[in-house]
């Protein structure tokens, strides 16, 4: 929950390089960097340039972070570096592995701020900027009374285009000096300087709280420029840039053509100086292919001067520097002759590479017959390399052709052109592309100057910009044909600066404009970056750094026409760009422009509260939203200027920076040009009575403007960051602004108009609007009228707008006194909801009506009260709360005292339980219609389906549509805990009792609450069970901590016991009155196998699977107590010496597995070891359900024996040899079994000490697939018999044999071995014989010898991998024994004694490169034959190998295995050497990382019982298994 330091995490992914991501943060933030799963347990290093404390930023010096790792060594889910950023600007991140760079990104830190003469803070969302044309603010001395009006109207930033003095075009983007202020802003008596328009810029901000930006421009200067005469090396010349000189012969070749057609020389071939049809453009391209294209020969630049090449290679083959040759038909298709440009770029100066010639030829004479013909073979080859080169300019002529053309069309007959009239020299043809400050001649003497440096280096190409080309490629670089084929929109006004790529490049350059930018930074807060996305990103970065030495807190704004968000990114990532200029005038419809409001910022109204330390998400730009750009064409041409004040307003309801250029407040009906405009800006006169020059809120929306402005910013100051856009009609937009925490609502209706309503047709029906609440207030209501006033004149010294429209304003007003609407009735749509039917009079094209809405007092109370009661969450609810005079007793408690009550078992069923849990207890989970149900009844369903909603605030799906259709969900989350009594009772009655009030309030703000509400429940829950625990898991990692949520998912006590009784001697034991019979009864928990499969009644507890996984589930977390009586309770069961495998509560039970007993066995020695005073457990009374095999079962307490007598039963009953037929044997017990696997034989072979049984009709161990198809013939039988003597079997006696010996030895069990018959006489087997028997034998039969001649191998003809374990030993198939599967890691991790621990390494090795997936391990050796790594236990076909689910355990991946592996894994490694470990401990992370993720995503908060090959999902497997999650808990705890 909210609360405390904002923090993000950012997960690294490996080779994940994120330069395209935006990721934005806030000054006080702390990132986080935390290792993606890929990364997990590997060497990772992050680097930043993010300077130390106390230290400059330097973009080039990175620093590498240190880790912190909050709970030790055991995993790398939680380990982090941060930085805490305190320092706006643009920061770069980057990783490696080991010495590989791995990965990176960008981090942009927004600025803060700040205005006024009390320093306050200025939020970006609250920016309001206002553009000025600084040459329009005139006389220095006058801008304070022309600024005003920007003051006035309501606008906190202004933006001045750039005050540099300015070169001959006028245009306020060219600039002839970067220094100095321009010059028309001094009068006769007093030079304005940089130090009074830094007061200015003071005294606004103090005075005024307004903050001044101004441009950059860095792609070019004015082509007078007196620096530029100096220093032609900063353009691009042709001496610095020989390639632009075919360009440039071709640019004077179309100024010679502009100046006949001026002087009518080319009226008789149809092109008159008055270009006016399609004739005259035809004849335009005749002229140019016939005349020019002619004359110029552009194609001579790149071709060879043949003769010349000939001769020089004839000279060659005469000096024998190449021997005579005949051409070889078979040289390399790579060597081909290639033209050689020249770099001078000179007519006929290419040439080609002769050493690619003399690969092609080979020797034969040295006859002049022969190098003749070898010089005529080249001719030949030149001639067709020139043509090539001619067809290349063909191409790039034709592309120039038609941009011309395409320039001509635009500028002389477009409708929506400059409409430039006559071709004369002031505006020729086309605009020219480089300069020329010659005197001019002809063609070919200007050709000429082009190959003389002290000329040539004045020849620079103007700047411009090109259509769709790629912003990160420089067009005027080699490489780029722009110039040539005619492609760039070019200003002819400015030089294009050539930077190169480093300050050593153009020293004077960089030098010059690092001066500029020093300048703008110490004197304004903020710049705008002019033409962005054609300044060279490196320049832009150099100089944005020195910006920000002398201004941290430097905003940063650009315009950006890269054509995609991509793109985008990277110029903001790079830059640290604050905000993206984003054009209203972009919008073709009202609807368009509603939607950009959308797009630009601001949350969903009914957002889900996130929590403070949440994942950083990738960002789009913060924009600045503005209604019309000062490069914008006029809104009054294009739409009308009744749309002004809507379309303002509109853009003004965006929850991001705003803005707008002078000129569109005063309806000026025209654009105002930066480069032609000349006149001055009006002042601003409060009087009545106006003068020319004079404006104040009479004038054109300027009122409007004002309130509009007040309102953007009071929404940004006071949080109202959630935002809905209604389209209404075609027309009428209306946008809502919400407060989360208040739940004030702002919204405002505009009635666009696009069209003019004089001429358009627009329905005086306007639709009726519901607004859901309670109206406090109108805020504003505007309409565009029309006045009478003399018709617009164009002023001749004042930029003025139209005199006959105004704004009629009213603000602040009940409903009641509108003008605009009709009527506003009242309707109640749900108990708690009001809605407001507004009906509409006078919404006339060009009006706006602003409401305030507040929610109904009694919702607004229910919130207020419900926000008081989260406080004890997250302080983030204070706001807005209010205190709770009348609420249940219940809710004075705090929920954390309510839920400490709660034991583990309660919490198992507040939090989980899957449907056939609930449904023996006569409930369900909760189904949402048109979706699914629910995984649990508990709070985790809910949760997991919130946890996907949360972050995406995906109000739109299924789940958040049932809450707010009705209280069907929240009912049934609080009865159903009500119902259970007890501790879950009163967790039910806190959420009814909160419930209460969460139905008070508007069904859209439901979804919101009802997480928030469960949210801090859950969260809190979580604490209660982990307080629960051991402290491996109150101090472990984030991982851990939600594997040992799997305790308290498995384990729980449902309607009806699973367990037999204990004997009622014993201590501690849970009991509980049954609701039916009224009896006291036992209540111990047992531990479900698998959900959903392995829940419920007879299914529920398997002594296999209990004892695999209840060491991590439940002696690692600590649940001694409940352990102990799941290991006595099944102790009870033993019969024939063996545990159950189905428990069948013991009366139901199934005696036909021969590993489970070695399982409790081992459970045994566990909890003796982990507990402390564990060996108490042996003293335990156990009550014999089966005295003896035959016995009936008995009531708990009629047969009493401690713990340690039955252990000593089962082991002599091994010893003895067991031999039975399973009860009830036949169809009713098993549909499939064949009659030879009822009967189950089990015994200990008294040479070897190696337990043996089984037959191959049945399966004793784990592989217990009975094979179940008539069609494939496999029904009855075992895929996996595993008879003979299983390996993990003979590692789990060893381990048992090898604890009871030690026992002994202590004095702590009393008896020494088992006894056997021999020869009529009884002998004793001691366990310390039994023990070094098995230890004897075991690698001796078990381990396939590397060894070809191995002794002890009785079946070398079987052998196909050496080095490993056999799976078992005196198989009645013995290729069985040969199969390579999981199994041996489990008696490595049981029994390491029996392991040499070279031969162990090699075998896991093995182990891990064939069986290893990602989660799981593969059950067979995918070699084999029989593998197959798909489980489908629905396919019938047939293939016996896999129909019905043959192969189980024949290749699909299951994870309980690999528990034991990496247990295996780490033991040996620490026995083969430090490095070894040390590379295992990151193998082991890097595979627990996989299982960490799975964690996470998974809705059941579970791992599963196994997967598909290579990790695939597989559906019929538990989608959350006991023993799969107890093993990896183990591997934590080992590590």
């Amino acid at each position: 929950m909210p609360g405390g330091k904002e923090t993000r995490l950012l997960h690294l992914g490996e080779m994940e390089k994120l330069d395209k991501t935006l990721f934005r943060l806030e000054q006080g933030f702390e990132l986080q960097f935390r290792l993606g799963p890929t990364l997990q347990g590997k060497p990772v290093t992050v680097y930043t340039n993010y300077p130390a404390p106390g230290e400059v930023f330097d973009r080039h010096k990175f620093r590498t972070l240190s880790w912190h790792n909050p709970t030790g060594k055991e995993d790398d889910s939680d380990k982090y570096c941060k930085l805490d950023l305190q320092i706006s600007g643009s920061y770069q991140y980057y990783f490696s592995l080991g010495n590989e760079k791995s990965g990176g990104g960008y981090i942009v830190v927004d600025p803060i701020l700040r205005a006024g003469a009390d320093n306050h803070v200025l939020p970006l969302d609250c920016v309001t900027l206002q553009t000025f044309l600084a040459k329009c603010l005139g006389p220095f001395h006058e801008w304070e009374d022309r600024l005003k009006v920007a003051k006035e109207t309501g606008y906190n930033m202004i933006h001045f285009t750039p005050l540099q003095k300015l070169g001959l075009s006028r245009s306020c983007y060219s600039l002839a000096d970067q220094l100095e202020v321009n010059p028309e802003f001094s009068s006769p008596n007093k030079q304005c300087t940089w130090s009074d328009i830094g007061a200015l810029v003071e005294k606004l901000k103090t005075e005024w709280n307004m903050l001044c930006i101004t441009d950059v421009v860095y792609n070019h200067t004015a082509t007078n420029s007196e620096w530029l005469r100096m220093h032609p090396e900063c353009g691009y010349n042709l001496v610095n840039s020989p390639h632009l000189k075919p360009a440039w012969v071709l640019d004077r070749a179309l100024w010679h053509l502009t100046c006949m057609v001026a002087d009518g020389k080319y009226t008789a071939k149809g092109v008159p100086p008055l270009i006016e049809n399609d004739h005259h453009l035809n004849c335009i391209r005749k002229i140019i292919w016939e005349d020019v294209y002619p004359k110029i020969k552009l194609w001579e630049f790149f071709q060879v001067d043949v003769n010349k090449a000939v001769q020089q290679f004839k000279t060659l083959l005469t000096q024998g520097k190449v021997r005579v040759c005949k051409m070889s038909t078979k040289s390399d298709p790579n060597q081909h002759l290639q033209v050689v440009q020249d770099p001078d770029y000179r007519r006929f100066g290419c040439t080609v590479d002769m050493n690619i010639l003399k690969l092609q030829l080979y020797i034969v004479s040295n006859g002049p017959a022969a190098i003749e013909e070898c010089c005529n073979w080249f001719r030949k080859r030149l001639e067709e390399l020139n043509a090539e080169q001619q067809r290349q300019t063909h191409h790039h002529q034709e592309q120039a052709v038609n941009c011309l053309v395409g320039t001509v069309v635009y500028e002389r007959l477009a409708g929506g052109g400059p409409k430039l009239g006559p071709i004369t020299r002031k505006y020729p043809l086309v605009t020219r592309y480089f300069t020329y400050p010659f005197k001019e001649l002809t063609v070919e003497e200007e050709e000429a100057m082009i190959h003389q440096p002290d000329k040539a280096c004045y020849f620079m190409a103007h700047n411009g910009w090109v259509m769709g080309d790629d912003p990160l490629r420089n067009f005027a670089e080699p490489g780029s044909n722009v110039y040539l084929r005619r492609e760039l929109i070019c200003w002819g006004d400015s030089v294009k600066l050539r930077y190169g790529n480093k300050p050593e490049d153009c020293p004077y350059l960089w030098a010059h404009m690092k001066k500029y930018t020093e300048i703008t930074a110490k004197y304004f807060h903020g710049v705008r970056l002019d033409n962005c996305h054609s300044t060279p990103i490196h320049v832009a970065e150099y100089m944005l750094d020195t910006a920000r030495k002398l201004r941290a807190n430097l905003y940063v704004v650009a315009e950006l026409f890269t054509g995609s968000e991509e793109l985008d990114n990277i110029f903001v990532n790079r830059l640290g760009i604050t905000s993206l200029i984003r054009e209203a005038m972009t919008a073709y419809n009202s609807h368009e422009e509603g939607r950009l409001v959308y797009r630009f910022g601001g949350e969903p109204v009914g957002s889900f509260v996130q929590p403070h330390l949440r994942p950083l998400m990738p960002a789009i730009a913060h924009a600045l939203f503005m209604d019309i750009t000062h490069d914008n064409e006029c809104p009054i041409q294009h739409r009308s200027a009744y749309d002004a004040l809507p379309s303002a307003m509109i853009v003004s309801m965006a929850c991001c920076a705003t803005g707008s250029t002078k000129g569109y407040d005063e309806l000026v009906p025209h654009q105002i040009s930066v480069v032609s405009e000349e006149r001055f800006y009006a002042k601003w006169n409060p009087a009545a009575h106006l003068a020319s020059g004079e404006v104040n809120f009479q004038t054109g929306i300027l009122a409007g403007r004002l309130a509009i402005n007040r309102l953007h910013q009071e929404l940004g100051a006071k949080g109202f960051n959630q935002v809905y856009v209604d389209q209404v009609d075609e027309d009428i937009v209306a946008v809502t602004r919400h407060c989360p925490n208040t739940h004030q609502s702002v919204v405002a209706v505009s009635r666009t108009a696009f069209r003019d309503p004089k001429t358009s047709f627009y329905s005086k029906e306007v639709p009726e609007m519901c607004i859901p609440g309670k109206i406090e207030e109108v805020v504003l209501e505007a309409r565009t009228i029309e006045r009478s006033a003399s018709p617009y004149k164009k002023d001749e010294r004042f930029v003025n707008g139209l005199p006959n429209f105004t704004v009629e304003l009213r603000e602040h007003i009940q409903i009641k006194d509108s003008k605009i609407i009709k009527q506003a009735g009242t309707t109640i749509k749900g108990p708690n909801e009001f809605v407001q039917e507004i009906e509409f009079e006078k919404l006339t094209p060009g009006s706006v009506i602003v409401f305030r809405v507040s929610l109904d007092p009694k919702a607004q109370e229910a919130v207020g009260v419900l926000r008081n009661h989260l406080i004890q969450f997250s302080p983030h609810f204070k706001s807005g709360s209010l205190p709770d005079d009348h609420s249940a007793p219940i809710l004075n408690t705090l929920f954390s005292s309510i839920a400490s009550k709660l034991t583990l078992a309660d919490l198992n069923q507040v939090l989980y339980r899957c449907e056939a849990e609930e449904q023996e207890d006569g409930g369900g989970c909760y189904n949402i219609p048109n979706w699914s149900s629910l995984k649990y009844a508990g709070l985790q369903g809910l949760m997991s389906v919130m946890a996907d909603i949360r972050p995406k605030n995906d109000l739109g799906h299924p789940f958040c549509d049932n809450l707010r259709s009705g209280d069907w969900m929240i009912d049934y989350v609080s009865n159903r805990l009500i119902s259970r009594a007890g501790a879950c009772a009163e967790v039910g009655k806190w959420l009814k009792a909160m419930f209460v009030y969460l139905k008070r309030i508007p069904r859209y703000l439901i979804p919101c609450y009802f997480d928030a509400i469960l949210v801090g429940a859950y969260t809190t829950l979580l604490d209660v069970g982990w307080h629960q625990m051991s402290s491996f898991v109150q101090n472990g990692s984030t991982f851990v901590k939600h594997l040992s949520l799997g305790s308290i998912q498995m384990c729980g006590i449902g309607r009806y016991s699973c367990l037999p009784d204990l004997s009622p001697s014993l201590h501690d034991v849970p009991y509980r009155l049954n609701e039916i019979t009224n009896v006291k009864e036992q209540c111990c928990v047992s531990l479900a196998a698998g959900l959903p499969h392995f829940s419920s009644g007879i299914f529920r507890c398997w002594g296999r699977d209990t004892f695999i996984a209840l060491r991590g589930l439940m002696l690692v977390t600590g649940r001694y107590l409940e352990a102990r009586n799941i290991i006595l309770a099944f102790g009870g069961t033993l019969r024939h010496g063996l545990i159950p495998n189905l428990l069948g509560q013991g009366t139901h039970a199934r005696y036909n597995c021969r590993d489970a007993v070695w399982w409790w066995l081992q459970c045994i020695q566990d909890y003796c070891t982990i507990m402390p005073n564990g060996l108490d457990i042996l003293r335990c009374p156990v009550s014999r359900m089966y005295p003896t095999d035959d016995s009936s079962p008995q009531r708990a307490g009629t047969v009493d024996q401690p713990l340690y007598e039955v252990i000593q039963e089962a082991m002599q009953r091994h010893i003895e040899g067991i031999h039975f037929r399973e009860r009830n044997a036949g169809p009713q017990i098993d549909q499939n079994m064949r009659d030879e696997g009822f009967n189950v034989t089990a015994g200990v072979d008294h040479e070897t000490g190696f337990v043996f049984g089984g037959n191959r009709f049945n399966c004793g161990t784990w592989m217990d697939k009975m094979g179940e198809s008539d069609r494939a013939r496999n029904k009855g039988i075992p895929a996996t018999p595993r008879d003979g003597s299983a390996v993990e079997i003979v590692g789990l006696c060893k381990s048992a044999v090898r604890w009871l010996l030690e026992l002994s030895g202590k004095n702590v069990f009393p008896f020494r071995g088992v006894t056997v018959k021999r020869h009529g006489r009884e002998e004793t087997i001691t366990y310390d014989e039994w023990n070094r028997k098995i230890q004897e034998h075991f690698e001796r039969l078990f381990f396939v010898s590397e060894n070809p001649e191995d002794p002890n191998e009785k079946h070398p003809n079987l052998v196909h991998k050496r080095g490993i374990y056999k799976d078992s030993y005196g198989a009645s198939s013995p290729w069985c024994d040969y199969q390579l599967r999981p199994n041996f890691t489990i008696a490595m991790v049981v029994a390491p004694e029996l392991f040499t621990p070279e031969r162990a390494w090699k075998a896991l090795q093995i182990a891990e490169e064939k069986l290893l997936g990602p989660l799981g391990m593969k059950t067979l050796d995918p070699d084999d034959m029989v593998y197959c790594g798909v489980y489908d236990n629905a396919l019938d076909n047939d293939n016996y190998n896999v129909a019905r689910g043959f192969n189980y355990h024949q290749g699909p991946e299951w994870l309980w295995p690999i528990g034991y592996f990496l247990r295996a894994k780490l033991y040996f490694s620490k026995l083969i050497g430090p490095e070894i470990y040390a590379k295992t401990v990151v193998m082991i992370k890097n595979v627990l990382s996989r299982h960490y993720v799975h964690l996470e995503r998974s809705s059941w908060k579970g791992l599963p019982e196994l997967t598909n090959e290579n990790g695939q999902y597989c559906p019929f497997s538990c989608e959350s298994q006991a023993w799969s999650i107890g093993v990896i808990l183990e591997i934590l705890y080992d590590l």
